[in-house]
């Protein structure tokens, strides 16, 4: 590497706008783990780790409507405005940036989609990527030539019309492949989603169409672990566990605000949690279930035990960040950083790939 990029400082977890738990530092430091958050609200991407003596390390880079994120090895990928991002992690094992930092993720492609309202995206086993085109209603994958190529659409969806008509916005992998997706209302007309917000939410298996469960809030963020399919229950703000097969349901845990970004690691959920847009979540049973617990709503991120339902780590935003969309675990990273999308530290920031091309001796001519 010839050069790093200037550093965009971390953001200290003492500042006022941040608050995290005590224990969120031995939680990442147990489970070697660091963690990237997405707000499409104002367009950032959180990198959260753990410095060597323990603080907490915030970097944050901005990406226009930062959306869903995966990670692979070595890989970040983000779902932005109108495009695909493609982050790669440039350090060796054992090597740093700026002296902390074990991964350095660069923007090096850019996949352009137009306005489809990209909400999550996964990597299938076989490379393939896969989105939801929330506003086209449907699952989709790359195309080199045009915005997209659909794969998968609801069965009561008549028409790829650009008017979010059943508001489908989260899937499931299982054995590489995509499985399940969450809509939040059977509807065929525009926004017509928006009449069943509180109880018209369906997961559906993509093998076959069927419906695997209904009457739920607003779903996001479908996940298989093991036999169980996880998924957020957005309009109630509870964190919910299927069975597939039966479509039985029990509730895991409750999350004061409403919940987009789901990740499960090591017998945790990590789930992604938002304020409302108005003063309240006006028509939603969560605002009754806040109120009745006599809770203020929060933004930012909680971690469960999914053996107690117990929110056990956290963190909040408390300044202008009201809004959170997605989250990924990083596994065997303790303290990332990333370049930024454009600009001089961008243009500086070049490297080189091994080699084993032989340079030709250079000769002083007299």
């Amino acid at each position: 590497m010839t050069s790093q990029p200037g550093a965009e400082a971390p953001l200290p977890a003492a500042a006022d706008a941040i608050r995290c738990s005590p224990g969120l530092s031995g939680w990442l430091e147990r489970h070697r783990v660091a963690l990237a958050l997405s707000s499409y609200q104002t367009g950032q991407v959180f990198l959260v780790g753990r410095f060597p003596n323990g603080q907490i390390s915030f970097y944050q880079r901005n990406f226009e409507r930062a959306m869903g994120l995966w990670h692979a090895p070595g890989q970040l990928y983000l779902g932005s405005a109108i495009q695909v991002w493609r982050l790669e992690n440039v350090l060796r094992p054992g090597e740093r940036a700026n002296a902390h930092f074990d991964a350095l993720f660069v923007p090096r492609a850019t996949f352009v989609t137009g306005g489809v309202d990209l909400h999550e995206l996964a990597v299938e086993a076989s490379g393939r990527m896969v989105f939801a085109a929330t506003r086209f209603s449907c699952l989709a994958t790359l195309s080199t030539t045009h915005s997209f190529r659909p794969v998968f659409t609801p069965e009561f969806i008549s028409r790829l019309a650009g008017d979010d008509r059943c508001h489908l916005n989260g899937l499931a992998l299982e054995g590489g492949v995509v499985r399940y997706v969450t809509v939040c209302g059977r509807a065929d007309t525009p926004d017509g989603w928006r009449a069943g917000r509180r109880g018209g939410g369906l997961l559906i298996r993509i093998a076959d169409g069927a419906v695997i469960a209904e009457g739920l809030s607003m779903p996001h963020s479908p996940r298989v672990e093991g036999e169980w399919v996880y998924l957020l229950d957005s309009g109630r703000g509870y964190l919910v566990r299927l069975d597939p097969l039966t479509g039985a349901r029990e509730d895991v845990a409750f999350c004061p605000g409403f919940l987009r970004g789901l990740s499960l690691h090591g017998g945790y959920a990590l789930v992604t949690v938002s304020l409302p847009r108005s003063f309240s979540f006006e028509g939603l049973p969560l605002q009754q279930e806040l109120d009745r617990r006599g809770v203020d709503p929060r933004c930012g991120l909680a971690i469960i035990n999914l053996a107690s339902g117990r929110i056990e780590e956290w963190i909040w935003f408390e300044d202008r960040i009201r809004e959170m969309f997605d989250v990924v675990v990083l596994p065997g990273l303790a303290c990332p950083m990333a370049a930024p999308a454009k600009g001089p530290d961008l243009a500086q920031l070049v490297t080189i790939e091994e080699s084993d091309m032989q340079y030709p001796q250079v000769v002083a001519m007299a």
